[in-house]
C-alpha cells in the first residue's frame, strides 16, 4: 500500500467507484488519493481530497492496497449449508450503509424477508427494503448488494428485492444496538 506522508492512499490503478449519497457511477484514477472511511461488508468508502464520499466496490478493493473482504456465506470456496431464512437475514446483515457505519438490517431498511419454494424445489426470496429518505441516490446500489448477497446464500434460487417507501423509515425503525451506536439512545 502505498501513501503519502500525511497518510492519504495512493491509488494503485484506475477504478470505478459510486458517489455517495447520489448514487453516480465516477472513475478514480491511479495516483488519486483518498482516505478510508469505512470498510464494511463488500465495499470501502473513502474520502477524496475534495472531501467528496465515494464507495468502492470489494473487488476493487486492491486499488486502495487493501484486501477484499471475506466471501459472505455461501461465497467461494463453501460448505454446503441447509437453507434457513437466518442465512439469509446474516448475508444481509453485511449490507452496509456507506455513510454510516450501520447494516440495512439494523438500520431497519429491511421491512420484509420471505423464501417461498415452488413445486420443483425452486426457492425464491423475496424482500421489501427501503432508504432512509426516498430521494436517497444510493437505492439502487444497496438493491443490488442486497440482492447479490442474498445470492450467495445456498439454497437461494432466486431473489427479487422492491423499494418501497410505505411506511417511511424513521429512526424507530432502527434497533437499539444502532441507535446506542450512532449516539441515539
Amino acid at each position: 500500500m502505498t501513501s503519502t506522508s500525511d497518510g492519504w492512499l495512493l491509488l494503485a490503478r484506475d477504478c470505478p467507484a459510486t458517489t455517495v449519497p447520489w448514487g453516480e457511477r465516477v472513475a478514480l484514477s491511479e495516483g488519486g488519493e483518498v482516505q478510508v472511511v469505512q470498510q464494511l461488508g463488500r465495499s470501502v468508502t473513502v474520502r477524496t481530497r475534495m472531501g467528496m464520499l465515494l464507495r468502492v466496490d470489494a473487488e476493487d478493493a486492491d486499488a486502495l492496497g487493501l484486501d477484499a473482504p471475506a466471501e459472505p456465506l455461501g461465497g467461494a470456496g463453501n460448505v454446503p449449508v441447509d437453507f434457513e431464512l437466518s442465512h439469509v437475514y446474516d448475508a444481509l446483515g453485511g449490507v452496509y450503509d456507506p455513510e454510516i457505519p450501520v447494516s440495512i438490517v439494523e438500520l431497519g431498511l429491511v421491512y420484509r424477508c420471505e423464501a417461498h419454494v415452488d413445486a420443483d424445489g425452486h426457492r425464491k426470496v423475496e424482500i421489501d427494503m427501503t432508504m432512509t429518505a426516498p430521494g436517497c441516490g444510493m437505492g439502487d446500489v444497496l438493491q443490488a448488494d442486497a440482492a447479490r448477497a442474498v445470492a450467495a446464500v445456498p439454497g437461494v434460487d432466486e431473489v427479487e428485492v422492491n423499494l418501497v417507501w410505505s411506511p417511511p423509515w424513521s429512526i424507530q425503525h432502527m434497533s437499539d444496538a444502532a441507535r446506542l451506536e450512532l449516539g441515539l439512545l
